[in-house]
């Protein structure tokens, strides 16, 4: 009982926020009318940008966030006196129907209409203006958005001075000479003067902090690396992969912070300005792409001293040359990272935008050289991991899931294919496009990585609470949580491939509105509240159920059947009701689902018509309940003992233990028989037939004995033996009984041939063989003596009601 204990408090609780979710919306102040003057001071200011087109990436975002907000602020505007507008309807609803053309209603009833409808014109006037409010901002939005994306596609397809030309490659060193020296003459003056004006003490932090950095980039990182193999030594086998995965993290953040501490005492000395700033900066970006890559590099492809279950099938060898690979394109991306945005131009997607730049950047035709270097060394480090990974095999047995291999197989041939095309476009002079093709291709192989590591790493979560047992990271709820995961991960995607934050929460914005359908305005936002809400009524409903069937309904009269049939009516009312209050929680309108259900019950009728008639039959058995879970019944021609009553069919195990599924229209319209519906006790008849020379006296009276000596035949009504027919073969009796448990019938029916066959041996009758059974059994007295003959009919076929 203490484990029930906190179970009522459990169900207020559910209860309460179950009802909190199917209620309407709890009234919320009224909305102030948004300033429309100094709205459209903003979007007459917009429009005139937009239409010039003098504005630069940066300016028109910053205008497009402004508007945005106003956006929101017009979109609660539109419930301005919302409250007051509701009553102001219900009154002149109140009023009744308007008089139609040529009509006329008293006169009070029409002044009274006239001073509400002024009262409501004057009260939706804000809202109407805030929705027209709302569609400007809308467009401008919109027109925002269409504008940075034309600049990002002409920036992707624009052709700049091709790096292969060798007139070139002097200015390119030339000037990346130049930037380096503007670099190091700023840091050396800033030194000088720093030396002689900084005060002791802030030089001392700066040296601490830069110490600090240089012990965790160079030492934190080897006793991060060893301490996986360490602690898996000492952990349980159940715990050891959540461990080593949770540990090993710390090759990310170990050198990171010691990164971050080293720019940040860069910074801290004040050795850098806007010379060499943008590049200290750059250094954090770059440090995230290099040890990520490596923390993925060896997850991907440990080795075998890593206590790490690979996650892809690959021979030691092969898996050693993959991580190799893998580190040496985590590295081609950092300083891709580090030099593309702070003093190359043509960087890749949303190059165009880049602020925290050098003074003076390398001129598009230099950075187009030094582009390619980055491209060739990243392509080639990319083609060589790909030629490990396409010719990846399903191993025997498959531990390793087959969507894996394939989508891995799928990404190794599109990298291959990447890895031609992107120096491809660098050569012929379309710089930006290049980066953008193969540093997005790059990341995205980085992201599947990762999202085949935290699979893993989930399943093994999963696994270690189901106690260990391996076989759990194969259930459906890993799969469906890294199904989430996929999911979760798409806007990444978006954003590696060129996306802009705003056009996901544009995107999202949309996906609120929703969408229509048959007059029903869906939205996430709708079906989220929709699918919780159904699941907190389908777990109370549950809930119920098993309080009704454990507590309640044991202590009642009802027998078996009926406690069924009263726990499968509380889940079916329960389910309803759950739907209903999720459709009304999720703000659909059910008159608009009027309209849906009439189309489709055409189709009900005609093509589920059985489905149909299958519920409602199995709706008349729970509560006429001919039948019950129990009883043994026939229909159709099979015989069985009802296991289990559902809305559809009902189950039945026959004799021979097969499971037979019988619609429960056929237990509506076809004659059923039930042996033990309200009573077990049953009849059985056995016919014996004898010589005629027999003493049939004798006969009935030891068939008589032998019924009598049954545990299971009833007195009352007594045991009869009937003399049916004589026959030149022989004298046809019956004897028939009455059994408290007609369910032993085929077992007394045994025992009572048994006795026939000793006593009438003992008694010296003769049994000659039969002319009515399958079966003869021959028994020879002493010569001269007639014959007497039995004959023993299947116990089944010889049973019946009483």
């Amino acid at each position: 009982m203490p484990r029930f204990a906190a179970l009522p408090r459990l169900a207020l609780l559910i209860l309460a926020l179950f009802l909190a979710l199917g209620q309407p919306v709890l009234a919320q102040p009224e909305q102030e009318a948004p300033n429309l003057t100094a709205w459209n001071k903003l979007a007459d200011q917009a429009e005139q940008i937009l239409e010039s087109g003098s504005a630069n990436d940066v300016r028109l975002q910053t205008i497009r966030d402004e508007v945005v907000k106003w956006r929101e602020r017009l979109k609660a505007g539109q419930s301005v006196n919302a409250t007051r507008i509701a009553t102001l309807k219900d009154q002149i609803a109140a009023l009744g129907p308007a008089p139609a053309e040529g009509q006329t209603e008293p006169e009070e009833i029409a002044a009274r209409r006239k001073e509400l409808g002024e009262q409501l014109a004057t009260l939706q006037a804000p809202g109407l203006q805030a929705v027209e409010a709302y569609g400007r901002a809308d467009g401008i939005v919109a027109q925002i958005d269409q504008t940075l994306r034309a600049r990002q596609t002409f920036a992707l397809i624009r052709k700049t001075p091709s790096p292969l030309n060798p007139a070139h490659w002097g200015p390119a060193v030339a000037e990346a000479g130049h930037v380096a020296s503007r670099i190091y003459a700023e840091a050396r003056g800033r030194w000088d003067s720093t030396a002689v004006s900084s005060d002791r003490a802030e030089r001392l932090v700066v040296a601490v902090v830069l110490l600090v950095a240089l012990l965790l980039l160079s030492r934190g990182r080897r006793w991060v690396d060893s301490l996986p193999s360490r602690l898996s030594a000492r952990a349980s086998e159940r715990s050891r992969a959540a461990l080593v995965f949770g540990v090993s993290l710390g090759q990310i953040a170990i050198p990171m912070f010691g990164l971050i501490l080293f720019a940040s005492a860069l910074v801290l000395s004040g050795l850098f300005d806007e010379g060499g700033l943008p590049l200290v900066m750059s250094l954090v970006g770059a440090g995230v792409s290099f040890f990520a890559g490596l923390w993925l590099a060896r997850r991907l492809f440990p080795a075998p001293d890593t206590a790490v279950e690979p996650p892809l099938p690959m021979s030691e060898e092969r898996r050693a040359k993959a991580r190799f690979r893998a580190t040496l394109l985590a590295a081609a991306l950092a300083l891709h990272q580090l030099f593309s945005r702070s003093i190359l131009p043509l960087s890749g997607f949303h190059s165009q935008n880049d602020s925290d730049t050098v003074p003076q950047r390398l001129s598009e035709a230099s950075a187009g050289v030094w582009h390619f270097l980055l491209v060739l060394f990243g392509a080639f480090c990319l083609l060589r991991l790909c030629n490990m990974l396409r010719g990846l095999r399903q191993p025997e047995p498959a531990d390793t899931p087959d969507y894996r291999i394939r989508v891995v197989n799928f990404l190794a041939m599109m990298g291959r294919l990447v890895a031609v095309a992107a120096p491809a476009l660098v050569a012929v002079g379309y710089v930006t496009a290049g980066n953008a093709l193969l540093w997005s291709s790059v990341m995205t192989l980085a992201l599947v990585g990762l999202l085949i590591i935290l699979q893993d790493f989930i399943a093994d979560l999963y696994a270690l609470a189901k106690g260990g047992d391996r076989s759990a990271r194969d259930a459906l709820m890993p799969v469906l949580i890294g199904f989430a995961l996929i999911l979760l991960s798409l806007p990444v995607f978006a954003l590696i491939w060129g996306a802009r934050a705003s056009d996901l929460a544009e995107a999202w914005t949309r996906a609120q509105q929703g969408f229509s359908l048959g007059g029903v305005r869906l939205s996430p936002m709708a079906l989220l509240t929709f699918l919780i809400v159904f699941a907190i009524g389908y777990f109370l409903t549950n809930f119920v159920q098993g309080a009704f069937r454990s507590s309640i309904l044991p202590k009642t009269k009802l027998d078996a059947g009926g406690q069924n049939a009263v726990t499968s009516m509380i889940g079916y009312v329960g389910v309803a009701l759950a739907a209903v209050f999720a459709v009304t929680s999720a703000g659909i309108d059910l008159t608009s689902l009027a309209f849906v259900a009439g189309a489709l019950s055409v189709g009900i009728g005609f093509g589920m018509q059985q489905v149909v008639s299958n519920f409602v039959s199995g709706i008349i058995l729970l509560v006429e309940r001919p039948i019950a879970v129990g009883d043994w019944i026939e229909v159709g021609g099979q015989q069985g003992i009802v296991k289990k009553m559902a809305v559809r069919a009902t189950q039945i195990q026959t004799f021979d233990r097969t499971q037979v599924i019988v619609p429960n229209s056929n237990l509506i319209t076809q004659p059923v028989t039930n042996w033990t519906r309200g009573s077990l006790a049953g009849r059985i008849i056995v016919p014996i037939t004898v010589g005629v020379t027999a003493d049939s006296r004798q006969v009935a009276a030891l068939l008589r004995e032998i019924a009598e000596d049954q545990p299971t035949v009833l007195v009352n009504p007594p045991p009869a033996v009937l003399l049916r027919s004589i026959t030149p073969t022989g004298q046809n009796f019956e004897l028939r009984a009455v059994l408290s448990d007609i369910n032993g019938g085929a077992s007394i029916v045994s025992e009572i041939n048994h006795q026939i066959l000793e006593r009438f041996a003992a008694a010296g009758i003769v049994l000659p063989g039969s002319v009515r059974g399958a079966q003869d059994v021959y028994l020879h007295q002493a010569e001269g003596e007639a014959p007497a003959a039995l004959s023993l009919a299947g116990p089944q076929d010889q049973q019946d009601r009483s």
